[in-house]
């Protein structure tokens, strides 16, 4: 199967952004890019955790309910919900309501907030997980990787939840860490660029 189907331009994309109309954007715009902002890094964890057991398009269709609900994702205030948090947003339509992954967000944020005490940021501390070039694999034909194993039995180390390696893989892929875009893709250079071009954060 070809890895690319043409695109509303003509030009040829990654076959799994056909999927569904909202996939596009996202593709074009986010996938594979570069990331060094620690509250869209903690966002995509969380996220990536929700989407466990669902498709990426019932989140994303989500992600702005998710948002406000989670205060644009604001580890800090969101190291303090309570009870009535919780409350809150088991009530939240809007989002994806388990008791679990929402607990496992408030439990993340404050490991985060004990990651960036000890390690700067967690941008600094992600970035650190990079796999180097001959680690990695054809685009789009791994699931999990040495990188994503070891960041995940890491970040578990510190107590986080929901972070398993396909889960941390999927993360990689999203935040730039990999840039997964399939060969003859439109993008997958200008996300190549936009890795050159990134200054990694210590």
């Amino acid at each position: 199967m070809n890895a690319t189907v043409p695109g509303p331009d003509g030009r040829p994309r990654c076959r799994w952004c056909a999927a569904a109309p909202e996939f596009l954007a996202y593709h074009d715009t986010e996938w594979s890019f570069p990331v060094d902002d620690d509250r869209r890094l903690f966002e995509k964890l969380c996220l990536e955790g929700f989407q466990s057991g669902l498709s990426w398009r019932t989140v994303l269709a989500k992600r702005e309910n998710f948002r406000a609900a989670f205060h644009g994702f604001d580890f800090d205030r969101i190291a303090g919900f309570t009870d009535a948090d919780v409350a809150r947003l088991l009530n939240d339509a809007g989002i994806v309501r388990h008791r679990g992954k929402i607990a496992a967000v408030i439990n993340n944020a404050k490991r985060t907030q004990e990651l960036v005490k000890q390690e700067g940021s967690l941008a600094a501390y992600i970035w650190r997980f990079e796999p180097k070039g001959e680690e990695l694999t054809a685009p789009q034909t791994a699931s999990t990787s040495f990188a994503s194993i070891a960041l995940s039995k890491n970040l578990k180390k510190r107590g986080w939840s929901f972070v398993g390696p396909k889960t941390v893989y999927a993360f990689m892929q999203a935040m730039g860490l990999i840039n997964d875009h399939a060969e003859g893709c439109v993008v997958r250079e200008r996300a190549a660029d936009a890795r050159m071009a990134f200054t990694r954060p210590a």
